[in-house]
């Protein structure tokens, strides 16, 4: 019976040298492989030409390399990509590349689908068919590095997590892939240009803090007051508050880095001063930033974009109690590329 090929990049660099020296192979031909996976992105045995013919006939036989392909990709009026990623057993997610003046960052997925159900988010509504592995989270920031590099001139800058699924519920796969994307051995971006944005998992916030992480955490916030949040985000009921300020001093007191509060004002559901004063409460936990996001719509009646009035009524008061704040304009809305939109429509 024929042996079951099996995924060459789930492998370490030392079981790569391992197979090698079993087969009767020199150990270093284990760090060029490495190298090609992982380095160099490489999506066919036959891409590595430092290798002989008969190199990588050998290893066809055994293993595969799983990558992703970019099915469908659709550019915005503004330069932003979205992409459609088939995935090894047929499943897509997407990924989004978002350009500024100054740089250009990734969005990308964690899991099809997701675990989490928030209301006003296109992705709860396709529920988690199953977590992404370390090399497909990879394999998108690969794919567009090289779509920045030919459309916008320069290398891709920035990565955060906020695509597709819940990262902290996918916590190893997700960690492993930054190890990829950030190591020497990988594509060593700087750690500091990645952010991890979770909907508010402590237990896992927590390990996260013990991990010692040199990138970004941001938290998807939306409500300062739990009622409210629980009624946008239902397993706020299991993960209230209380327990995520908890987290997040944990956070602090292990990183002695600042949170960023991701936050969508809707009308008529958290646009009121009362709104307001919660989150500056929130805010004096830790020494944070926050973001107020534009929404974008996902065909909803129940979640309509607060006024200008409202969202100056948060800045003002935000700034006057010295919290840092940014007014974010969402991009990449005419192909549904933007936050909260990834849903696979196509």
């Amino acid at each position: 019976m024929k042996e079951k090929k099996r995924d060459i990049r789930a492998l370490t660099k030392e079981q790569l040298r391992d197979f090698f020296i079993e087969k009767g192979e020199k150990a270093f031909r284990g760090n060029q492989v490495y190298e090609w996976l992982w380095k160099k992105g490489a999506h066919s045995f036959d891409d590595m030409t430092n290798l002989s013919k008969e190199t990588r006939l050998f290893l066809d036989t055994y293993f595969d390399i799983n990558h992703i392909k970019v099915d469908d990709m659709q550019r915005s009026q503004d330069g932003t990509i979205k992409n459609a990623v088939k995935l090894h057993d047929g499943l897509t997610v997407e990924s989004v590349l978002i350009p500024t003046a100054t740089r250009t960052t990734a969005c990308v997925s964690s899991q099809v689908g997701c675990s989490l159900n928030c209301e006003f988010c296109a992705t709860a509504r396709l529920k988690r068919m199953r977590n992404l592995q370390p090399d497909e989270i990879y394999d998108q920031v690969v794919a567009i590095d090289q779509q920045s590099r030919m459309y916008h001139g320069f290398p891709l800058s920035n990565i955060v997590f906020m695509g597709m699924g819940e990262p902290l519920m996918n916590y190893n796969n997700v960690l492993k892939s930054i190890e990829k994307i950030t190591g020497e051995d990988g594509l060593g971006m700087s750690p500091k240009r990645i952010t991890l944005s979770t909907s508010g998992v402590p237990k896992m916030m927590k390990k996260l803090a013990d991990d010692g992480p040199k990138f970004n955490l941001a938290l998807s916030l939306h409500s300062a007051i739990d009622e409210k949040r629980t009624k946008i985000m239902p397993f706020n009921e299991q993960f209230p508050l209380a327990d995520i300020k908890e987290a997040l001093k944990y956070w602090y007191d292990k990183t002695g880095t600042r949170v960023t509060y991701e936050y969508v004002v809707w009308k008529g559901i958290n646009d009121t001063i009362d709104d307001v004063h919660e989150l500056i409460k929130f805010c004096k936990v830790i020494p944070c930033k926050v973001n107020i996001i534009e929404y974008n719509s996902i065909d909803d009646p129940r979640f309509e974009q607060a006024s200008p009035k409202a969202i100056d009524l948060y800045k003002t008061q935000l700034e006057r109690n010295h919290i840092i704040v940014n007014v974010r304009r969402s991009r990449g809305k005419d192909i549904d590329a933007a936050c909260g939109q990834l849903a696979n429509k196509q």
